[in-house]
C-alpha cells in the first residue's frame, strides 16, 4: 500500500496506509508561515467587492448582506483559482499528447505554457504526481517532474497576478526533499533535483525563476511544519483550567 490523496470538496487531504491524516505541503504553508500582506489584501478585496456589489447588496437584508461581504473577497480571489487549475489541467492533457478545446479566456496562458515546453526543450517525466516523506511524514502533489537540457527539474507553475512568492521555495524544497513519488499507484524513490523552477505563465507570455530548494529552505519548510502542527492543537493540549486561589480551595 502507499499513501493516497483523497479529494475533500474542492480541496483534498493526504492518509498514510492505516487512513490516518498526513500533512499536506500546501496546508503546512498555509497554517504555518505568516501571512501579514494577505490581511491588507482582504481589505482591499472586500471594499472592491462591495463596491462593485453596492446596489444589489442595498437590496439584501442586513445579515444577508454581511455574509456576502465577508465572502467577497474568496469570490474574487477565487477566479484566480479557477483559471491556474485550468491551465494546470490543460497542460497536463498536452504533455499526454491528447487534443483540447481551450477557452478563450485561457488562450494566452496555455500558449505561454506551450512556448516555455518549446523554447526550454521540455521532456516530461511526469504531471501531476504525488510525492510523500515517511521520515517527516508530510505529502504533496508536484506539477511536472521534466528532463530540460539533460537534467531533471522540478517545475511549478505560477498564474496568479501577483508573480512568484517566497513561499514558493518551501513548497518546492518540500517538493524535492521528499524520498518517493507515487507512479501508477506504487511508490518510487524520488529522482534526485537538479533544479527547481517556477514557471509564471500569463496571457502575455511567461517568465522561468529558480527556486532554491536547499536545505536552509527545507528546515524553513520542517520549521512551518511544526507551527501548523502546533495551530492544529486544540486549546486545552496548551492551555489549562483556571486556578482557584488558595484560600479558597478547601471551600470549593
Amino acid at each position: 500500500m502507499t499513501w493516497r490523496r483523497i479529494r475533500a470538496g474542492s480541496g483534498h487531504r493526504y492518509v498514510d496506509d492505516d487512513g490516518e491524516p498526513v500533512d499536506g505541503v500546501t496546508a503546512v504553508i498555509g497554517n504555518g508561515v505568516p501571512k501579514p500582506n494577505l490581511i491588507d489584501a482582504s481589505a482591499k478585496e472586500t471594499a472592491a467587492f462591495t463596491l462593485e456589489n453596492w446596489e444589489r447588496l442595498a437590496e439584501l437584508p442586513l445579515a444577508k448582506r454581511l455574509h456576502e461581504m465577508e465572502r467577497g473577497r474568496f469570490e474574487r480571489w477565487g477566479k484566480g483559482t479557477v483559471r491556474g487549475t485550468a491551465v494546470h489541467d490543460l497542460a497536463a492533457k498536452l504533455s499526454a499528447g491528447h487534443e483540447v478545446e481551450v477557452p478563450d479566456e485561457l488562450l494566452g496562458h496555455v500558449d505561454a505554457y506551450l512556448r516555455f515546453v518549446e523554447q526550454f526543450e521540455v521532456v516530461d517525466i511526469v504531471c501531476e504526481a504525488m510525492v510523500l516523506s515517511r521520515q517527516w511524514r508530510y505529502a504533496g502533489t508536484l506539477d511536472l517532474l521534466a528532463h530540460v537540457g539533460g537534467e531533471t527539474w522540478l517545475v511549478d507553475w505560477k498564474t496568479g497576478a501577483s508573480g512568484i512568492w517566497p513561499e514558493t521555495a518551501l513548497q518546492l524544497a518540500a517538493y524535492a526533499h521528499a524520498e518517493t513519488i507515487v507512479r501508477n499507484g506504487k511508490e518510487q524513490p524520488l529522482p534526485p533535483i537538479v533544479r527547481a523552477v517556477a514557471v509564471w505563465l500569463r496571457a502575455d507570455g511567461y517568465d522561468v525563476h529558480p527556486v532554491d530548494v536547499g536545505d536552509e529552505t527545507f528546515r524553513a519548510f520542517l520549521y512551518a511544519q511544526q507551527v501548523a502542527r502546533f495551530r492544529a492543537q486544540p486549546r486545552a493540549a496548551t492551555i489549562g483550567e483556571a486556578l482557584v486561589p488558595p484560600g479558597l480551595e478547601a471551600a470549593s
